[in-house]
């Protein structure tokens, strides 16, 4: 019995390679006679549309429709580049939607589902961004426009993330510590995963004088990263690349 968690992928038409290496571990014995695959946000670089025509979404669907369509239970929630996605993509792929912050209970483990973002509380300015794009005026603007035109505000948006993050400080855009406290708190949890950051890690802490921890999942620019939950703990660990 196990469970598996990925994050961060940010498959895009440029790394042909990682598409293939998603599309082969969702194929994998492993991935086959999970309990349930769980996708905490950024699957995709740049997410335009549920109504994209391009090639990677069909992928996409496909590889997740088919691991769901075997018996595994395949649970999505939105990162910071895919938000736009929806329900209509989610049934075509065989996904069921999560709320960012969801709790399940993972082998009698309560235990807090994030993407992460939202715990960055010290990027100010990534914060005042995520929650103007956030608002269902927003998205129905930009889901408006043409699918050409959502392409080209999708790469300027790439570009502008690109230049943040090369001009602000690590530890800025790193989880809050005390955000990380009161989500927990909230939850009434003692396990946390999330991604987002792209520092795979277990963190052990405590938490209200009880042990607590917080897994955080490894992105997939270079190779993948895979969490596996069972009934006697966590392993994170690196896939490679064939």
């Amino acid at each position: 019995m196990h469970t598996l968690f990925i994050a961060d992928l940010h498959l895009d038409a440029n790394r042909p390679q990682i598409t293939q290496l998603f599309e082969d571990y969702l194929a994998s014995n492993e991935a086959r006679q999970a309990d349930a695959l769980y996708i905490l946000g950024d699957l995709v670089e740049a997410w335009i549309g549920d109504d994209d025509d391009a090639e990677l979404p069909q992928r996409i669907a496909r590889a997740t429709r088919q691991l769901s369509d075997s018996g595994v239970p395949v649970y999505f929630m939105v990162g910071n580049r895919d938000f736009l996605l929806g329900e209509d993509f989610a049934h075509r792929a065989g996904l069921t939607l999560l709320d960012d912050g969801t709790v399940h209970t993972l082998y009698g483990r309560p235990t807090l589902l994030m993407h992460g973002d939202v715990l960055c509380t010290d990027d100010v300015a990534y914060q005042a961004v995520r929650k103007q794009v956030r608002t269902p005026e927003w998205k129905a603007q930009i889901l408006a426009m043409p699918l050409d035109a959502r392409r080209a505000f999708a790469a300027k948006a790439r570009e502008d993330s690109r230049a943040h993050t090369g001009s602000t400080m690590e530890t800025i855009m790193d989880v809050n510590a005390n955000a990380v406290a009161e989500a927990m708190d909230k939850a009434d949890v003692t396990r946390l995963i999330h991604g987002h950051t792209h520092r795979p890690a277990v963190h052990r802490f405590e938490l209200n004088g009880q042990p607590a921890e917080r897994i955080v999942l490894g992105d997939w620019y270079e190779h993948g990263s895979v969490l596996k939950v069972t009934q006697d703990g966590v392993e994170l660990r690196g896939l490679a690349v064939s």
